[in-house]
C-alpha cells in the first residue's frame, strides 16, 4: 500500500518502506509540471509564492519590519550573510546549517563566526512552516528579508526573484571569501569567479555604507602597515587619530572594539561610503583602494554625492546598480527543480528516515 504526502510543492510516496522521489522532483530543470492542459510553471522568478503561499512576502516584510524598529544592524547583518552564503556554494542558505558531530558546518569558518541575524530568519521559518509547511526556502527568506531591511534603511527597493531551494551541503573547509585586505586586482577576481564584473564589486562594496569592522581586520594600517613600522599614508590624518583611539595598539581581545564602517551615516543605506572614500576616510584597506586603482576610481566618483548634495541615492547611479547586482549575487548558485530541497527548519538538512535510497538520504550524506 501506497501513502503520500506533499513535501516543498513535491510529492513523496513511501513504498515498501522506501521513500521514492516522484517524477515531478526526478523531472528536474527549470520547470514544474502543470495540470492537465496547463503550460509547466517556472520554478525561479518574481512572485513565486502568489499561488502557493500567498501569505509568504506578508509575513515575512511584518518580521522584517518588527526587527528593524527594535534593531538597526539587521541591514548590515543580513547584507553579510547574503555575501558570505552567495559566495561559498551559490545563493542556497548553506550557512544557516549548524556543525553536526560528524561534520563542522561554514557558520564555524572564522570570517562567519560573528554572522548575525539567524534569530530573524529563523522566526520567520517557523511562521511561514506554520502557514504553508514545507513550501517556502530559507534562501528566499533570506533575498526578500534583505529587500525589506534595505528599503526600511532609505536604500533601493530590490525586485529579487524567488524560488530558490536550499542547499543540502555545508562545510567550513568550502569558506573561502575574499578578505578586507586584499588588493583590488585580488577582488575583481574573486567576484569574477562567481560571475560577477567591475562595477557590481565597487557597487557592492557600497554595502559597507552599514555595518561595522573590528579593529582587528584594519589595525594594521594604524600602526605598521605593509611591515613599515607607520600607518597607511592614504587615511586622513583626522580619521587616524580617531581610530587610534578606538583601537589602541595595547588593546587586548581577539576582535577588538567594532567601528562604523561609514563614518557618515552608519545605519542608513546611502551613498555617503562613497563620500568618505573620497575624504580617505576608508576603514578596510581594500574600500579605499578603491578611489586609488584606475579601474574603479571612476565608478567610485560616479556613486559620489555632488558637493551640496543629499548622500541619499535618490536621482543618483549607486541605487539602481545596487539594486541590480544585488539580484545578479542573488542568482549565483540558485539551485532549482530537483536540486537541494525545502528545509523545515533552516539549521539542519531535512532527514527521510524510511529506507536508505531515500532522497532525504541522499541528499544528506555529503554533508556527513
Amino acid at each position: 500500500m501506497e501513502k503520500g504526502t506533499l513535501i516543498g510543492g513535491l510529492l513523496v510516496v513511501v513504498l515498501l518502506g522506501i521513500c521514492v522521489v516522484s517524477s515531478v522532483e526526478a523531472a528536474g530543470g527549470n520547470f514544474q509540471q502543470g495540470g492537465p492542459g496547463r503550460a509547466p510553471q517556472p520554478t525561479y522568478g518574481l512572485n513565486f509564492y502568489r499561488k502557493s503561499c500567498p501569505a509568504a512576502e506578508n509575513i515575512i516584510t511584518s518580521a522584517a519590519i518588527k526587527k528593524w524598529n527594535t534593531d538597526k544592524t539587521i541591514t548590515a547583518g543580513l547584507l553579510r550573510m547574503f555575501f558570505h552564503d552567495c559566495f561559498v556554494t551559490g545563493c542556497d542558505a548553506s550557512l544557516l546549517i549548524l556543525s553536526t558531530p560528524g561534520n563542522q558546518a561554514e557558520i564555524e569558518a572564522g570570517p562567519n563566526l560573528t554572522i548575525h541575524g539567524q534569530d530573524l530568519i529563523n522566526t520567520i521559518k517557523t511562521q511561514l512552516e506554520a502557514a504553508c509547511p514545507g513550501v517556502v526556502s530559507c534562501a528566499d527568506i533570506i533575498a526578500l528579508a534583505i529587500r525589506e531591511v534595505v528599503l526600511l534603511a532609505g536604500g533601493p527597493f530590490i525586485n529579487f526573484p524567488t524560488g530558490r531551494r536550499d542547499g543540502v551541503v555545508s562545510q567550513a573547509s568550502a569558506v573561502n571569501l575574499p578578505g578586507p585586505s586584499i588588493t583590488v586586482s585580488q577582488a575583481i577576481a574573486a567576484f569574477q569567479s562567481i560571475g560577477l564584473n567591475v562595477n557590481d564589486l565597487v557597487t557592492l562594496l557600497g554595502a559597507h555604507t552599514v555595518g561595522v569592522a573590528h579593529c582587528v581586520f584594519f589595525s594594521d594600517r594604524l600602526y605598521n602597515f605593509q611591515g613599515t613600522g607607520r600607518p597607511d599614508p592614504t587615511i586622513a590624518p583626522s580619521l587616524l587619530k580617531s581610530l587610534k583611539a578606538q583601537c589602541p595598539q595595547s588593546a587586548t581581545g581577539a576582535l577588538g572594539n567594532p567601528v562604523a564602517l561609514d563614518q557618515g551615516t552608519p545605519f542608513r543605506v546611502d551613498t555617503s561610503y562613497f563620500q568618505q572614500l573620497g575624504l580617505n576616510h576608508g576603514i578596510l584597506q581594500l574600500d579605499q583602494e578603491l578611489t586609488h586603482d584606475r579601474r574603479t576610481s571612476g565608478l567610485v566618483r560616479s556613486f559620489t554625492p555632488s558637493q551640496g548634495r543629499r548622500t541619499g541615492f535618490s536621482g543618483g547611479q549607486w541605487g539602481p546598480s545596487f539594486a541590480r547586482s544585488m539580484v545578479k549575487l542573488g542568482n549565483v548558485g540558485v539551485l532549482t527543480g530537483n536540486k537541494g530541497q525545502i528545509r523545515h527548519t533552516c539549521g539542519a538538512i531535512n532527514q527521510c528516515q524510511i529506507g536508505r535510497k531515500s532522497a532525504g538520504h541522499r541528499q544528506s550524506s555529503a554533508n556527513l
